[in-house]
């Protein structure tokens, strides 16, 4: 079994989605899960846009600021890795 060791901050990190791999939990896998956790938040924003629940005005900070949230996913999952 591979022991995968995670950087500090990107483990604080991942705690602040509730995100809480394992020594084994491939970082692949929580890439791809952390992905998915953004592009869910990035539709549900643009859902609200076309509803008319927020304003057009301002949409684009509201996507700016979403993506600074999650910093990780520009990341490559071998540089979540200490020695990454």
């Amino acid at each position: 079994m591979t022991i995968y060791r995670y950087r500090p901050d990107v483990l604080e990190q991942l705690w602040a989605y509730g995100i809480q791999p394992t020594p084994a939990t491939r970082p692949e896998l929580v890439h791809e899960f952390v992905s998915d956790l953004y592009r869910f938040e990035i539709r549900r924003l643009r859902s609200r846009l076309v509803r008319c629940e927020i304003p057009k005005v301002g949409y684009a900070d509201r996507v700016i600021e979403l993506r600074r949230r999650y910093p990780l996913i520009s990341l490559k999952p071998h540089q979540w890795l200490d020695g990454g």
